[in-house]
């Protein structure tokens, strides 16, 4: 039996995102995030973000501020310049 991809989104009271499923972080900024997850792009936008814990053994990401929206593109192009942490840690 073929195993399907996981991903999951929990919103909390509009000020915590929690994601799972998430394979890497191609942008984030204080307004915006677009996370690559199981299920394809995810981008996320809001104001005043902040990372509150990332755990890519797990694939787990949780981001706080205000959160405004969330929507899924599997269409998205990575950007080729290394992932978000591979250009943090250079």
């Amino acid at each position: 039996m073929e195993e399907r991809a996981k991903a999951n989104i929990i919103i909390e009271d509009r000020s915590k995102l929690i994601a799972t499923g998430v394979i890497d972080v191609d942008s984030f900024d204080n307004e915006s995030a677009i996370l690559l997850t199981e299920l394809g792009a995810l981008f996320v936008k809001g104001s005043n973000f902040r990372i509150n814990k990332l755990n890519v053994d797990v694939g787990e990401l949780v981001i706080e501020g205000e959160i405004d929206s969330c929507v899924y593109s599997e269409s998205y192009a990575h950007k080729k310049q290394g992932s978000f942490l591979s250009r943090m840690f250079k």
